[in-house]
């Protein structure tokens, strides 16, 4: 019995500390990832069939709360894979829950180099909070590719 009681002690032990006990969140390798993908799909296929691929919740440019968004270097979104119908709107002065302009910070900061980390507070969709995301952006030409993860 004691044998017994010790194994089931310890599985649940590696069942907690698991990685697949992590809630689901991404991490920064992963968008990092996701973004070198994006950029790549942009490049070979182009905007009008990269914005498609983006914006469909079930393809691979989806995964769990990662999903890519694009703007061009005006601040226009060109897709978003939360919100599909932001494609085409004007976001030059989009703004987080604590009034930073991300957009702006976005172009401004690939302006001289193409990859960039931009912090602000965003809502989870997930999680339908308020949380810290950090969003890894490249620009490729006139694009700005990206795609964030919260903090856990």
């Amino acid at each position: 019995m004691i044998r017994r009681t010790a194994s089931l002690v310890a599985v649940a032990a590696a069942l907690l500390t698991a990685p697949a006990f992590a809630a689901d969140h991404a991490t920064p390798e992963q968008a990092k990832s996701l973004v070198s993908e994006a950029v790549a799909y942009l490049k070979a296929k182009g905007p009008d069939e990269a914005t498609k691929a983006f914006q469909d919740p079930k393809g691979s440019f989806r995964r769990g709360e990662l999903y890519v968004f694009v703007f061009d270097t005006d601040g226009r979104y060109v897709a978003s894979g939360a919100n599909p119908k932001l494609a085409g709107s004007n976001a030059a002065d989009l703004k987080d829950a604590e009034g930073k302009p991300i957009v702006q910070a976005m172009i401004t900061e690939t302006k001289d180099k193409p990859n960039a980390v931009i912090d602000y507070v965003w809502l989870n969709r997930q999680t339908n909070k308020v949380e810290h995301k950090h969003s890894y952006v490249t620009r490729d030409g006139r694009y700005i590719v990206g795609a964030g993860t919260y903090d856990q």
